[in-house]
């Protein structure tokens, strides 16, 4: 399974698709845990780079499944969030964490103003880019990112399966807990494992918000989607799910034929 461990320092952003058809954007910014070879693997073992806090596990596949089913552009990151968080704003300390959960990150710990900012040009500014010149360019945007979560976090259990995570417009994730029971027996629950008081919704307000653009953030457990049958499973439920979301809306986003 390709995770683009083998993807160029120099290409931070990865698009699939550029061609589809579908209103829909889907958005993986947690893609890679890929660290570039300049950055002598941030000071982190094995452990820390494989796990939760150096991407998001499943989710570029299940996100790839999705664009593929509903014919729809995807924007993605190709390096770890550890080098820049691309659902931060440069301003957000959580851009390149100190630490994440129980593990410190020691080259992120005493960044100058001019590394960040380096980051910044080279990571955060080409995925906005591109991001935004996809949106501009697909008429009548909606925007769906995809994350996983991790089922324990700092030694506590989640129950949630699936979390539909919105900011100040909340059309698209209600209409998606609507449809939920007709799509998946999973326990969905809105805004939870996060919201946007944890500081998780920059794409949204960034690329679809003060446009007014639909929009919601997906988050799903990754034990859920650890293996590519669990990946394809939940990219064909997520791809009729969200087809029939936006068809509560009066919006032709989902499937196109």
């Amino acid at each position: 399974m390709n995770h683009m461990q083998s993807a160029s320092p120099h290409t931070p952003v990865l698009l699939l698709n550029p061609e589809g058809r579908s209103s829909v954007v889907v958005v993986c910014e947690h893609a890679s845990r890929f660290i570039p070879p300049a950055f002598d693997d941030l000071g982190l073992d094995d452990v820390a780079r494989q796990s939760h806090i150096a991407w998001d596990p499943g989710a570029l596949d299940v996100a790839r499944g999705l664009a593929m089913r509903i014919d729809a552009k995807l924007v993605a990151t190709s390096v770890s969030r550890l080098i820049y968080d691309c659902n931060r704003p440069p301003s957000a300390t959580a851009a390149m964490p100190a630490r994440s959960e129980a593990f410190d990150v020691p080259g992120n710990a005493t960044l100058t103003a001019a590394q960040r900012q380096d980051r910044t040009d080279n990571y955060y500014e080409p995925f906005r880019g591109s991001l935004a010149a996809t949106v501009a360019a697909t008429p009548n945007p909606v925007i769906v990112t995809v994350h996983s979560f991790t089922p324990v976090y700092h030694g506590k259990p989640r129950s949630v399966e699936i979390g539909i995570l919105h900011d100040t417009d909340a059309r698209l994730a209600e209409a998606m807990a609507q449809v939920a029971p007709l799509h998946t027996e999973a326990k969905v629950e809105i805004n939870v494992p996060y919201g946007p008081q944890d500081g998780v919704t920059h794409t949204l307000r960034e690329h679809a918000i003060e446009a007014g653009h639909l929009n919601v953030m997906l988050e799903i457990r990754n034990d859920l989607i650890e293996t590519a049958r669990q990946q394809d499973a939940m990219a064909e439920c997520l791809a009729s799910w969200l087809t029939a979301a936006l068809g509560v809306l009066n919006v032709q986003g989902g499937a196109q034929c």
